[in-house]
């Protein structure tokens, strides 16, 4: 059941299942299409380096692309950026790589930053930001191995090597920020904008 009061359902521009189960349990049907853009080319381009308007961009920038298709849809476009001072991290490639950004991380606080944008018609209609600070254990080598061990393939999926919603909250000692955002998705205002524009029934 849907409590979507739009024409048709709004679009992901993600191939985030995170994302999209997260809309999903909110009440929300999404079509998920991913947006095909280089986003550390855009990224580039942008000369940007704070990790709140990288997300930010991004965010945009994948909604607009899948928009550009779909110009009568809502698009939802979200992006996440995790930055340990002022080193931003990507996914790793590899389980070596997994392994480098945890010991990077371990007992050590970072920053997550999530952007949502939702654009029709190729118009910007809303974004936000939202900010969570996790702080991970101070991880010994074979911590790692076995964790890497435990979670297996999806550690490659994710930036810092890890999703709360698994094995990986073992990793961390605090958490600061909301659930959401940490899932890498601020559910809370993007729902709250599209009760503004009377597009839920809740």
């Amino acid at each position: 059941m849907t409590i979507w009061r739009g024409q048709h359902p709004p679009i992901l521009a993600s191939q985030s299942a995170a994302r999209k189960s997260l809309l999903a349990h909110a009440g929300l049907v999404v079509e998920a299409i991913p947006a095909n853009i280089d986003e550390r080319v855009i990224q580039q381009k942008a000369g940007l380096i704070n990790p709140a308007d990288i997300a930010m961009l991004l965010a945009g920038e994948k909604a607009t692309h899948v928009s550009a298709a779909n110009p009568d849809r809502y698009v939802i476009g979200a992006d996440q950026t995790l930055a340990l001072g002022e080193r931003l991290f990507s996914k790793p490639a590899n389980r070596e790589a997994a392994a480098d950004q945890l010991a990077a991380l371990g007992g050590q606080t970072h920053t997550l930053h999530s952007a949502v944008s939702v654009v029709r018609e190729g118009q910007l209609l809303f974004s936000q930001v939202g900010v969570a600070r996790m702080t991970m254990r101070k991880l010994s080598a074979a911590e790692v191995a076995s964790y890497l061990d435990a979670a297996g393939a999806v550690v490659i999926t994710s930036v810092g090597a890890y999703q709360i919603e698994g094995v990986g909250i073992n990793l961390f000692q605090r958490i600061e920020g909301d659930h959401f955002t940490i899932m890498g998705l601020p559910l809370l205002s993007l729902l709250e904008f599209f009760r503004s524009q009377n597009l839920l029934s809740v």
